[in-house]
């Protein structure tokens, strides 16, 4: 951003880079080995990070969201993706899974409890996990929120947010026959999973390009051309999961399971105007929890780097110190 009008940029409101001080692959089971690394003050309150995606892997920036004297960070890459192994697989791998892997890691570090951090995918899974372990999630704090809901599929991949990008929607869809484009998520599955590498990178790309393309606000229209390695995973993995509905028993079934959640405080920083989870989800979530915060950022979108949004999650994780 210009400071010149005396605005921060988003990089003013974290901490300093960090190294981990400690980091390693986890075996978690079924041939799977996951990246984990913990940041911060090896004594600090614990906070798990769970990234988005599904696929997205973890970033240096994501430890500095919290100050590194009073947390012990603790971010880890799912399944096939990031430096975790094997690398784009779909065998088990499911949500549930994940959930079992969040346990997994607990459990090996001995952490009793812990702060639970994630955005989009990550706000997902942060739910599924404090559902399915209340007593292990301290505090939940969520951006971005994806409830893996069917309308929210439509939504990105029917059409919804295609109105207001046109020519992006327009080079995600002409890649396929025109009888395959009302099912984009299942036309793209036959694509990225065809065996075909080359045919696997030039679809994933895509897909991965409509994504990140309207992730910011202040986005013009391009989201690059990820690399190859790395946009296959994400939309092998991405991909997957939605065609599988996330894994999940019912549609709706996080909302229908707020109640096992109710008295855990959540924090919930939502981006005005996210083309990829617009703000509905995030207030229909907070209307269900007694304990929720919801925070609706102007002039924001998805992305954690804007900075509204990272002012207010660095915001939170401080008045957190004090509790």
């Amino acid at each position: 951003m210009d400071k010149s009008n005396g605005q921060k940029s988003a990089a003013e409101y974290l901490y300093p880079p960090i190294e981990p001080f400690d980091r390693g692959m986890f075996a978690v089971g079924d041939d799977h080995r996951i990246y984990v690394e913990q940041c911060g003050n090896p004594n600090g309150v614990p906070v798990v990070v769970l990234h988005g995606g599904p696929g997205g892997g973890c970033s240096p920036m994501m430890r500095r969201f919290f100050d590194p004297k009073h947390y012990r960070i603790v971010l880890f890459d799912q399944r096939g993706c990031g430096k975790s192994r094997p690398h784009a697989s779909v065998e088990n791998n499911t949500t549930w899974d994940l959930v079992r892997d969040i346990e997994h890691i607990r459990e090996k570090l001995g952490i009793e409890q812990w702060a639970v951090f994630g955005g989009s995918w990550g706000a997902t899974l942060s739910l599924i996990y404090a559902i399915t372990h209340p007593d292990r999630a301290t505090h939940l704090i969520l951006r971005g929120v994806f409830l893996m809901t069917e309308a929210e599929l439509k939504w990105f991949y029917g059409g919804g947010a295609g109105q207001f990008w046109p020519d992006l929607w327009a080079d995600l869809v002409n890649l396929l026959p025109e009888d395959e484009r009302d099912d984009v998520i299942g036309a793209y599955h036959r694509r990225l999973f065809s065996g075909d590498y080359l045919k696997e990178v030039k679809f994933a790309r895509a897909w991965a390009g409509w994504e990140n393309a309207l992730a910011s606000i202040r986005s013009v229209g391009g989201g690059g051309s990820a690399p190859a390695d790395y946009a296959r995973a994400f939309a092998r993995l991405e991909n997957h999961y939605f065609v599988n509905q996330g894994f999940l028993p019912k549609d709706g079934y996080i909302i229908d399971n707020t109640h096992k959640i109710n008295d855990i405080q959540t924090f919930i920083v939502q981006g005005r105007y996210d083309m990829i989870c617009p703000p509905h989800s995030a207030y229909a979530l907070a209307a269900k929890l007694d304990k929720s915060d919801l925070r609706l950022i102007p002039l924001a979108g998805h992305a954690m780097s804007e900075v509204g949004i990272t002012a207010e999650l660095v915001a939170i994780t401080n008045r957190l110190r004090s509790v």
